[in-house]
């Protein structure tokens, strides 16, 4: 088995989106290449209605997919296509843009106000980016689950994992999602594929990732109240030093992940995927290869002829 390394630690940043919804933006709009196949993860978390409720009213995507995954609260959603919906806790929608889709996601407390759910965007490959758009949204009740016998849990959203498949099917970047929880005091080895980027996005509890020499560990600390798999945030730290909630691991190349939890376990998404390796001509919601193609994307908004498929 072959650990892998860890490449860096980065702390979420505070950033408002949409129509004036405050999130934490682990990457994102900037150079990615590290992530390749995933282009941006944003973690909205909040108890303040009025940090989210504003939304994210109607905006178009082209060239990407999206995965929204909702752990508290609700999503209200619907677009050009005429496709509505809501999204509620332990719900997961994978939308895939494709040539071009008009859509708005509004997010809605639970009976105490909190909201919390991620969003990923997955890269298309030049030869999907005007593919026909559509939804796959998955239930919680959908999505397997397997618990190994030390006690370790792992929601299997997309991909294989310990004999279950994720219900999400067809995506490109022919990811690996999961939602991993592993008990106090527990060390436990998770394979990943050698072929794909990975990162580790920490968001209740704490603990240890530990690199490919013990000396290089990255330790992990529950920050303020978990509220339904939230904790708090700030802070920063390296590859040798602590980090605090909120933050993410990106790893270098190998055949798994090992984490060593603390005494109130600690609770992760572990993401990887095979790059594309191809050019990113990038501008707000639409990610083309070419900026001629990215201009064309934009002056068909303006004309009215943006979208492709009915």
């Amino acid at each position: 088995m072959s650990i892998r390394p860890i490449k860096r630690v980065l702390q979420a940043k505070p950033t408002i989106e949409g129509a004036g919804v405050r999130l934490r933006r682990a990457f994102g709009f900037g150079d990615t290449k590290e992530f390749d196949p995933f282009l941006l993860f944003d973690d909205f978390r909040n108890e303040n209605p009025e940090d989210y409720l504003a939304g994210f009213p109607w905006h178009p995507h082209r060239g990407i997919e999206t995965i929204t995954y909702v752990l508290a609260g609700t999503v209200n959603h619907g677009d050009s296509l005429g496709n509505k919906g809501a999204l509620g806790a332990g719900d997961v929608q994978w939308m895939t843009a494709g040539s071009g889709i008009l859509h708005q996601e509004m997010p809605r407390g639970d009976p105490r106000g909190r909201m919390h759910g991620f969003q990923l965007w997955a890269n298309l490959p030049s030869s999907l980016k005007m593919t026909r758009p559509r939804y796959q949204d998955i239930s919680a009740a959908a999505i397997p689950e397997v618990t190994d016998d030390d006690g370790t849990r792992v929601r299997v959203i997309c991909g294989s994992f310990w004999g279950k498949a994720g219900p999400v099917e067809g995506v490109a970047a022919d990811p690996r999602y999961l939602d991993v929880w592993v008990p106090p005091g527990q060390r436990k080895s998770l394979p990943v594929e050698t072929s794909g980027h990975a990162f580790a996005y920490v968001f209740e509890g704490g603990g240890t990732f530990r690199d490919a020499s013990e000396p290089g560990a990255v330790r992990t600390e529950r920050v303020g109240p978990v509220v339904t798999g939230a904790g708090g945030g700030g802070g920063g730290g390296g590859p040798a030093g602590e980090v605090e909630n909120r933050s993410l691991v990106l790893f270098d190349s190998g055949d798994a992940v090992t984490v060593q939890a603390g005494d109130a376990g600690i609770r992760f998404l572990l993401v990887s995927g095979k790059p594309i390796e191809e050019p990113v001509a990038w501008y707000g919601p639409i990610v083309m290869n070419t900026q001629d193609e990215l201009r064309r994307a934009y002056a068909e908004l303006q004309d009215g002829t943006f979208i492709k498929q009915r």
